[in-house]
């Protein structure tokens, strides 16, 4: 999921881990293991800002993504 998705105005989102980044590049390992996330089916919340959402633009295709009220 793209960060463009995801309403800037929310405070948190969850970001799950869903897809193996086998075969990914460095920086897209980096990026996921940066976000906290260390196995498949790992889920973190994070505060919703321009960096997180920079991450999750990079690595959109391996995460899952939704607004934490």
């Amino acid at each position: 999921m793209q960060s463009k998705h995801i309403d800037p105005t929310a405070k948190k989102v969850r970001i799950t881990y869903v897809r193996s980044a086998i075969g990914q590049t460095k920086s897209h390992k980096a990026t996921i293991q940066a976000l906290g996330l260390r196995r498949l089916g790992d889920s973190v919340e994070k505060d919703n800002t321009p960096a997180i959402r920079g991450m999750i633009d990079l690595v959109g295709h391996l995460v899952a993504v939704e607004v934490v009220e």
